[in-house]
């Protein structure tokens, strides 16, 4: 869309069955909330959509975890969630929730819209059931083994070990996580959205029409069509969540990926009466900023429950980020690996817009990236301190001792002073670019290089020592310094709200549009300015080393965690024991599975035959060096294929506190075939 009213910015909707960490900020909350302050400040219509997603298993689960009600968990990280974007400064229109009355109404309404539009499919398929709990098992509800790592710990929609999703089906001996049962498998019927039927128009709309949008985003949704697209659920048996609004819906609900996105719609009706102009005005433009993984819902699902409902606008774009990292580790709030928002503003106040700015400049822009406590120092006491605290600190104080901070009248400007200040033009229409690019992390360092203008500027022309011969000059020199400090104001506004706030103090000024950026008289002859404080101060080794123990200490307590043995399982029989008949053999070939990190396809001698088995233990041993290895073999296990290679058994392995994988093996060699009891 080229030309366009208004703008309609919306931002994922955290999940609140926790608070909000640096990674979320880095992803997705400050870059959407630098886009809409900078459109703000161009004068534009803009309104800037958020609020807390609160359906959805997790929730449930940490709720029945607690012993408290579902309400509960969302009512206290809603409130801690909002608290922290308030505090932090993100500048959103409206913050909603989607357990309210009205998000309700919206998404049922949405529902009944497409179901009366005959926009659906209903299917009747079976699922696992909780015969002792009386309970449908939603994926997350259902734990078994990876059938791709052998991971013990897998859920019903994702192997956390190796990554892979997975299918509740596809479990090797699944269980039950509210009673520990094996489930059952028992018919259900559930409404469908046949995204199938819409890969053509998906074809056309993104591959054809959207090559403008990031790499890492089309990539993601050219991979996906490309694959080929399959009807999915949109409701689901649980009682947690939107219900559905149909007959035959009793006892299910709307599944959050449906629900959520409407949640966008929702809060914009809690914002204005006149919300179809921003849903549903074709002059309006809707962006979407999200995380990576949340491409395929705003880029293929999303838009296709829009189309199918026919009346409202289609993102204009998705400007999505990867993953931040957590000092060289990925980010996991299940294991307490993180940097809280809450916590951050409480152990550093005041200090809002240098977390702002180091997320910014470290932005995980199309790759993932590393935030470390060493770097946070480094950008805060090197950029933020050292250029641009210090030239507006030292151009304001001088300006304090020459002139009692009466902003000077400028003489004679020389090529120098001219060059200067013609960069602030040029410098703003690179910002410019960058900003309505959504290259963020290159708006800011561009917008760092007017602060480091200034500076040079300053150290260049050294007014100390020209005030001894040249009164003139001096006035000129310290009045170019002033017009790039009120420029200052300006530029960072987008990026550094508190700070700019704190300096127009300074100053004495008002706050200024961003079509005032590039001015050379926002200061006039004679404005009296007030007198200054540091605009950032250095943060010391010390309060580093606490923060870098604190995570150090996280990692220890996991480590711990994960050194306790695992629980004992159930009771079996002996003659359940009796059933495995698990022998020694030698492996006498191995080679590494292509395409996989885990898996080894061995070739081992039972005594009885020579079989294939595939282990996942590709990470421990080299193929080579376990030529010749005694192992315990599972042989009566049923085959079962792993990436197109039957397997014929299991090998016995034992796992270390540090997850690391050993041989269970005879102390000395006894000969293939002999039975282990």
């Amino acid at each position: 869309m080229a030309n366009y009213k208004r703008t309609l910015i919306t931002s994922a909707l955290p999940y609140a069955n926790g608070p909000v960490h640096i990674g979320h900020l880095a992803g997705v909350y400050v870059p959407a909330d630098i886009y809409a302050r900078y459109l703000r400040m161009k004068g534009e219509e803009v309104a800037y959509i958020g609020g807390s997603d609160e359906h959805g298993v997790p929730i449930t689960l940490k709720a029945k975890n607690e012993g408290v009600t579902p309400q509960d968990i969302v009512d206290k990280y809603h409130g801690i969630i909002k608290d922290a974007f308030s505090r932090f400064g993100i500048s959103f229109d409206v913050y909603s929730r989607t357990s309210s009355k009205t998000h309700h109404e919206t998404a049922s309404e949405f529902f009944k819209k497409l179901h009366a539009d005959g926009k659906f499919i209903e299917k009747t398929s079976e699922q696992y059931f909780d015969e002792e709990a009386n309970q449908w098992l939603a994926d997350r509800y259902i734990t078994g083994i990876c059938p791709k790592c052998n991971n013990e710990k897998a859920y019903g929609d994702q192997c956390e070990g190796c990554g892979s999703s997975l299918n509740a089906t596809d479990l090797i001996n699944p269980k039950s996580v509210l009673s520990g049962n094996v489930p059952i498998m028992k018919e259900t019927k559930h409404w469908y959205l046949p995204l199938d039927q819409y890969e053509p128009w998906l074809k056309e709309w993104i591959l054809e029409g959207h090559k403008e949008w990031k790499s890492n985003v089309y990539g993601q949704c050219k991979s996906w069509i490309d694959g080929g697209l399959h009807p999915r659920a949109v409701t689901r048996d649980l009682d947690w969540g939107v219900p559905v609004p149909v007959d035959g819906g009793e006892g299910k609900v709307l599944y959050v990926w449906f629900d959520a996105p409407i949640g966008y719609i929702s809060a914009t009706k809690e914002m204005t009466p006149d919300w179809e102009k921003w849903w549903k005005d074709e002059d309006t433009r809707m962006l979407h900023f999200i995380g990576k993984d949340n491409i395929v819902f705003h880029c293929i699902i999303f838009p296709a429950m829009l189309k199918a409902e026919g009346s409202y606008n289609l993102p204009e774009n998705v400007p999505a980020n990867e993953f931040l990292n957590l000092e060289g580790d990925k980010i996991s709030t299940s294991r307490n690996w993180a940097v809280w928002l809450h916590e951050y503003l409480d152990e550093f106040p005041g200090k809002e817009d240098v977390l702002k700015y180091v997320l910014t400049a470290n932005a995980p822009e199309t790759k993932d990236n590393d935030f470390t406590w060493k770097d946070f120092q480094a950008r805060n006491n090197n950029e933020l301190v050292a250029v641009f605290g210090n030239f507006v600190n030292r151009a304001l104080v001088l300006t304090q001792k020459y002139y009692g901070g009466k902003v000077p009248a400028t003489g004679e400007l020389l090529d120098i002073d001219k060059e200067t200040l013609a960069q602030i033009t040029s410098l703003k229409a690179n910002i410019e670019k960058s900003l309505d690019t959504f290259r963020f992390r290159e708006a800011l360092k561009t917008t760092m290089d007017m602060a480091r203008l200034g500076n040079k500027y300053l150290a260049d022309m050294e007014p100390w020592k020209v005030i001894k011969t040249d009164e003139e000059r001096v006035k000129t020199i310290m009045n170019t310094c002033l017009q790039i400090t009120a420029n200052l104001t300006i530029v960072f506004a987008p990026f550094l709200p508190f700070t700019c706030d704190k300096l127009r103090g300074f100053l004495n000024m008002e706050k200024l549009d961003w079509s005032e950026l590039g001015c050379t008289d926002l200061l006039v002859e004679g404005h009296q300015t007030n007198k200054p404080e540091l605009l950032f101060e250095k943060i010391d080794d010390k309060t580093i080393e606490a923060h870098v123990n604190k995570l150090l200490e996280t990692k220890k307590t996991n480590e711990m965690a994960e050194a306790v043995a695992a629980p004992i399982k159930e009771n079996c029989t002996f003659d359940d024991f009796q059933k495995m008949d698990i022998r020694v053999g030698t492996i006498i070939e191995a080679k590494k599975v292509a395409k996989t990190k885990k898996l080894l396809k061995l070739l081992v001698d039972t005594g009885i035959d020579q079989r294939t088995v595939v282990s996942g233990i590709a990470e421990f041993y080299k193929p080579e060096d376990i030529i010749g290895q005694q192992v315990s073999v599972l042989v009566n296990l049923l085959p079962r294929t792993l990436k197109g290679i039957e397997s014929q058994g299991m090998i016995l392995m034992a796992e270390d506190a540090d997850g690391t994988l050993k041989f269970v093996a005879p102390v000395n060699e006894v000969k293939n075939g002999s039975e282990i009891r």
